[in-house]
């Protein structure tokens, strides 16, 4: 009998733990959609600074890759073992 009426005395404070649980999932579930499509746009997309990154390192890779090709040029010339395609300065 002492907990059924212990029970029921806490019911009333219980009750807004219940509630307030209940809405913010309810919220939760009502947005998920929302967050989901969301977050698929963003991905899908690419904005103007993000495709300017992405150009700037291309250009720095390719000036690299022919910053690479020049020294070996030079290398090969200077040792004397160009291959047949080479453009070694007379020298």
């Amino acid at each position: 009998m002492k907990k059924i009426l212990f029970a029921l005395a806490l019911a009333p404070f219980l009750s807004g733990c219940v509630v307030g649980t209940v809405a913010k999932t309810a919220v939760t579930v009502a947005t998920l959609p929302v967050k989901v499509v969301a977050a698929g746009v963003d991905a899908a997309t690419t904005s103007q600074s993000e495709a300017d990154e992405k150009r700037g390192r291309e250009m720095r890779k390719a000036d690299e890759a022919r910053a690479r090709e020049a020294r070996m040029l030079e290398e090969r010339c200077r040792k004397g073992k160009s291959l047949p395609d080479d453009v070694c300065p007379a020298g």
